[in-house]
């Protein structure tokens, strides 16, 4: 699970400081006060892994990737070329990540369940388009420490060195073999050269751990803000998607994929396991949007599904299209969250959009039962006042508990983003809230009520 995020000088941000992710962390504020910023950067390192080629820095994107974020200067806080980009994140992990000493295995250099990795990246101003290098990049294991960083000698930039720091067991060191060293550059944003390997006797182990971070951001899954428009008919092949697609597009792929893999889901203790669709039947019911979901095939051995629903008990199978807009919207949502591999992290950008306000409140819900059954994070960005609210009554209710939810209101200030922890009680109280935080109602109610004054004093 994703526990910790910060960033230098990305877009609107000079400095995010330590932002502490929850099973379900939500982050709210006005249009562009830069929450979607912070779920953009994890993206940011996602596709860079994804990517084939080793040689970018980072992968910015195109129409085929999660985001597209142009290049180096346009992510750059103020555009202002010197500025270093700084990306920082933690994770807790299943298992213990163990490194041993080549030299002696009998010997452990560092044992966690904790894994962090920190990046600074300049820019290269000669080069046209300007492009990113890596200045400095760091794993943090435990209290241990791994990375590789410009060396200088004097003024002139040479290559890399390797560098660690091993609180527990202080005698190791990076041990160099013999012979004419050979120059050191990072791989994309966060790996090490296959040259290490040859060039030390003991830091195989950072493939490992490069693996182990390219694993973290595997399991990050990502849904866009604008979904896609349902349609009459899908052709599925037996493609086995990872997840929605930006737009929610592959929704009936993963549904079909997990029914050929007999995926299930548990709804509770001692209760019978459902499918995918059958779970997101069951959510669509008690959101109160239709009574029936079905993926059917159009005839024997076709490759063409529709998508049917029954409104009510007693009413015939409709197309999905012929349904309201929000179940649609909603599909993609519910269907991702069942069908990503438990542990994984969910990205939400505005999940609320086209929702019935009392749906916009079962969002809340779908995540809390997300967290429990599954142990899938939610880091979702939202303006919905009334997904918030849900959220705080589960928490007087005691069915989610404060350290589960962490809530963030964004604003932007004087030329920058600015972040603000809104502080939970037990009863689900925001201790701080912000001015004006949705809106100025009561202003809006005392205006209300002045106007009638006024009219009916008019009227006397």
């Amino acid at each position: 699970m994703l526990t910790r995020l910060r960033l230098k000088n990305f877009k609107s941000w000079a400095d995010t400081g330590d932002v502490a992710l929850r099973p379900i962390t939500g982050f709210f504020g006005a249009n562009s006060s830069g929450k979607s910023s912070l779920l953009h950067a994890i993206l940011l390192l996602k596709q860079t892994s994804d990517s084939q080629d080793r040689a970018l820095v980072l992968h910015f994107g195109n129409k085929s990737t999660p985001i597209d974020l142009g290049d180096f200067p346009s992510v750059l806080h103020g555009h202002k070329s010197g500025n270093e980009l700084e990306m920082s994140l933690d994770w807790e992990l299943d298992s213990a990540l163990v490194i041993k000493d080549a030299k002696n295995a009998d010997r452990t250099v560092v044992r966690s369940d904790s894994l962090g990795f920190s990046v600074a990246m300049g820019e290269v101003k000669e080069r046209t388009p300007v492009r990113p290098v890596v200045k400095d990049m760091t794993y943090k294991i435990g209290d241990a420490l791994f990375g590789m960083r410009e060396k200088r000698s004097g003024r002139k930039k040479e290559d890399y060195e390797l560098y660690s720091k091993t609180p527990d067991n202080p005698e190791f060191t990076f041990l160099r073999n013999v012979g004419r060293p050979r120059k050191l550059s990072p791989e994309k944003c966060y790996g090490f050269p296959d040259v290490v390997r040859a060039e030390f006797q003991n830091a195989g182990f950072l493939a490992d751990v490069v693996l182990e971070f390219e694993k973290r951001l595997e399991q990050v899954a990502y849904l866009g803000p604008l979904r896609a428009h349902p349609e009459r008919r899908y052709a599925w092949t037996g493609a086995q998607p990872a997840d929605m697609g930006r737009a929610g597009e592959a929704v009936v792929d993963a549904i079909l994929a997990a029914r050929e893999r007999e995926h299930k889901i548990s709804p509770g203790f001692n209760r019978r396991r459902l499918t995918v669709e059958q779970y997101v039947a069951k959510w669509l019911k008690e959101l109160r949007l239709i009574h029936d979901f079905r993926v059917v095939s159009v005839g024997e051995s076709s490759q063409l599904y529709e998508v049917r629903v029954r409104r009510t008990p007693r009413s015939s199978d409709v197309l999905l299209t012929d349904v309201g807009f929000g179940v649609s919207q909603i599909l993609p949502v519910l269907v991702l969250c069942l069908f990503v591999p438990e542990g994984s992290t969910v990205l939400l950008e505005q999940p609320e959009i086209h929702l019935h306000p009392s749906v916009q409140s079962g969002l809340a819900d779908i995540m809390i039962d997300t967290w429990k059954r599954r142990r899938v994070q939610i880091v979702v960005e939202s303006h919905s006042e009334h997904l918030l609210r849900r959220l705080q009554r589960r928490i007087a209710e005691e069915k989610v508990t404060t350290d589960d939810v962490g809530l963030y209101f964004c604003e932007l200030g004087n030329k920058r983003s600015e972040l603000r922890t809104l502080d939970l009680d037990v009863f689900g109280n925001i201790t701080n809230w912000p001015p004006d935080f949705f809106g100025d109602e009561f202003g809006e109610i005392a205006a209300m009520t002045r106007a009638a004054e006024r009219r009916k004093a008019q009227d006397q």
